[in-house]
């Protein structure tokens, strides 16, 4: 005999919807038509509804088809992100994307958790911040209560349930920092320099 009990679970524990039954009800009903289906619905479109329904939607978010958003009222998009296609977003607590972000297809960003020591399994969610400049690789998962840094790269398939670095290009299972994402700027003084030590060098050995 099993110590779980999914019985004595309370979804009122733990969670704060945010909004009415019926604000919700109206949510999925929207979404069904304009979000999950396959056809493109336009962009701008896609942010006036998702501004209607609570979410800060920046300029020029590409919101491609299906993608699922579960609550609008708990999602903030920076200016001139992308989100690709069949992307879930299930944010029972906050999820905050920055910038020039890009969230690619079939990432999973998923605030909600349970707590497994306890038997009634009771709700433990964690929102999520994505930082300006980053990108999530397609079919990544990104787990409750993680930071993504500013300008991180995800790598396709990555497990990220830690905070990832900013600048750093990360990926695995579980993910983490690899390399870094911009080459060192290579100093026109410095190369000058070392061109006129080089020369007068020259002249002194000739």
């Amino acid at each position: 005999m099993t110590r779980l009990r999914n019985d004595l679970f309370d979804p009122r524990q733990g969670l704060n919807r945010g909004r009415s039954l019926w604000w919700e009800a109206a949510w999925y009903v929207t979404k069904c038509l304009c979000f999950l289906p396959p056809w493109p619905v336009p962009s701008a479109v896609k942010r006036v509804i998702l501004r209607c329904f609570g979410a800060h939607i920046g300029r020029g978010v590409i919101i491609k088809p299906r993608v699922n958003i579960h609550l609008p009222w708990k999602l903030t998009v920076g200016d001139f992100t992308w989100i690709g296609e069949e992307a879930f977003i299930l944010n029972l607590e906050s999820v905050a994307i920055g910038a020039h972000c890009c969230v690619s297809q079939r990432a999973f960003l998923c605030t909600g958790n349970h707590d497994y020591r306890r038997p009634d399994m009771r709700y433990r969610n964690s929102p999520i911040f994505i930082q300006d400049g980053a990108w999530v690789g397609a079919q990544c998962l990104v787990a409750p209560g993680v930071t993504i840094g500013k300008e991180a790269v995800i790598t396709a398939g990555s497990v990220v349930t830690t905070n990832q670095p900013a600048e750093m290009v990360c990926s695995g299972n579980p993910c983490m920092p690899l390399k870094r994402r911009w080459q060192p700027a290579l100093n026109p003084d410095r190369h000058r320099l070392t061109k006129r030590v080089t020369t007068k060098e020259a002249e002194t050995l000739s």
